[in-house]
């Protein structure tokens, strides 16, 4: 099956009941002030700039950084009425903002995609004022669990999508330890559940489907049983949930 259009799958997953949620807590959390400099690392198409335009308000910045020039080209288009964003393509690893000028930051599942996330986290730091606050949010794909009578193909669903699918898929029970490490003060650490009930929803947002093929033509599950446990999903009810962390660390 095809990987679906990037900023039109971040997008959906954002709008989710699960990813709303997550979000307003990352928000709350941040306890973003009118006048602050917020970023959003990774900032993708830009669903959250509204919301951080919105919390920092006339006065105040929004940055947002994505490598991806289609991503950005949808962020420019979503956020054209808020004079408060500035989009600046850029690489996590080398972000183009000035040391010691950020108030508030958030980095929300990228650290899983990115080459070297201690790296990241240390260009957070390094961008941010003392004092300053910082969301991390990962998830733990090791802990993907799928409900199907066939638990075995799960099992290995699961163990495939940490191992071959996602570059560290277990880096959200990491994220407390790196910022640390990166100088940052842990404040908070939560850890959520989001359950999928809708089967398309979960197809779309977990990628069954697509995975599941590639692990078939990767000869790590047999084709017959791959299809059969997918299929299965499908004629419910359904169920699948996973772990979400999320850090809030101060500088």
């Amino acid at each position: 099956m095809p990987r679906p259009d990037q900023a039109a799958y971040m997008l959906r997953a954002a709008a989710g009941a699960a990813g709303r949620a997550y979000k307003q807590q990352l928000l709350e959390l941040l306890d973003i002030r009118a006048g602050q400099t917020a970023l959003d690392v990774g900032c993708g198409p830009g669903a959250d700039l509204p919301a951080l335009a919105e919390r920092v308000g006339p006065e105040g910045t929004v940055i947002g950084v994505d490598h991806d020039t289609a991503m950005l080209d949808e962020v420019r288009r979503r956020t054209g009425g808020w004079p408060v964003v500035e989009i600046r393509e850029g690489d996590a690893h080398a972000l183009p903002v000035e040391p010691g000028s950020v108030d508030r930051a958030k980095i929300d599942r990228v650290l899983m995609h990115v080459a070297r996330p201690a790296d990241v986290l240390a260009q957070l730091h390094l961008v941010t004022r003392p004092g300053a606050l910082v969301g991390l949010v990962e998830p733990d794909w090791d802990t993907l669990v799928v409900d199907a009578e066939d638990v075995g193909t799960s099992r290995a669903f699961t163990r495939y999508t940490t191992s071959d699918v996602v570059r560290h898929a277990t880096i959200g029970r990491g994220l407390a330890r790196l910022a640390e490490q990166a100088g940052f003060t842990v404040e908070t650490v939560l850890a959520t559940a989001p359950v999928f009930r809708d089967f398309q929803d979960a197809d779309h947002t977990l990628g069954l489907g697509r995975n599941m093929q590639r692990a078939i033509s990767d000869g790590y599950i047999d084709e017959a049983r791959g299809r059969r446990w997918f299929a299965s999903l499908a004629e419910g009810p359904f169920f699948a949930a996973f772990t979400l962390v999320s850090v809030i660390c101060s500088r």
